[in-house]
């Protein structure tokens, strides 16, 4: 049985990824990146907010991100020495002082802190809102989504789609195994439906 809305879907509102910033340049480990553009999309409402962003990252074990334009907001950032040497950067909460890689804004909410600063009864991943078979249905579409993005495949054309060059043979087993468990959950499924009929509760 799928969870109340009364609460907030986290999804429906913005999200500050750390690694995703760096990936796409927006910052830059090491040194102080000036202002730069940045926008929030929705697949069916396209653009649905935007900001200026600056941060500094130039001198561990502290730095800070800046959004101006709408979304004013000052978030530091704090660095962890890695095992192998090197640093990981994180955001630093701005209401729990927690580590986090990633911050939420949710509908209504004037600035981003962390997950757990929104608390369990207040906020909720769209996950949480589905049933066990539909959430089973949804993982199996993100893992084929991730398998398909880089190499141009239709993943509505796989079942579970082939390894991409890039990925590591123990990554792809990691969501082969994933793809299985989701697999047996739908199988339940329609077993249980099965035996429902079979009885005549149905």
């Amino acid at each position: 049985m799928p969870r109340s809305r009364s609460r907030v879907c986290l999804q429906d509102g913005l999200k500050l990824d750390l690694n995703r910033l760096t990936r796409k340049g927006f910052i830059r480990r090491g040194c102080y990146c000036g202002v730069r553009g940045i926008k929030w999309t929705n697949t069916y409402w396209g653009e649905v907010a935007s900001a200026l962003i600056s941060a500094d990252l130039s001198a561990p074990p502290s730095g800070w991100l800046k959004l101006e334009g709408g979304l004013n907001q000052f978030i530091l950032l704090a660095a962890q020495p890695r095992r192998y040497g090197g640093h990981q950067w994180y955001f630093v909460c701005p209401v729990t002082g927690r580590l986090a890689s990633v911050l939420w804004r949710p509908p209504g909410a004037k600035r981003f802190c962390s997950r757990q600063a929104w608390g369990r009864r207040r906020v909720a991943y769209a996950s949480q809102f589905l049933d066990r078979d539909s959430r089973a249905h949804h993982g199996q579409s993100k893992i084929k989504s991730r398998l398909c993005a880089v190499e141009g495949l239709d993943h509505e054309e796989w079942d579970l789609p082939p390894k991409p060059k890039w990925m590591r043979w123990k990554t792809y087993e990691r969501y082969e195994t994933r793809f299985d468990r989701y697999e047996e959950v739908l199988d339940l499924g329609f077993l249980d439906l099965e035996l429902v009929r079979k009885l005549g509760l149905k």
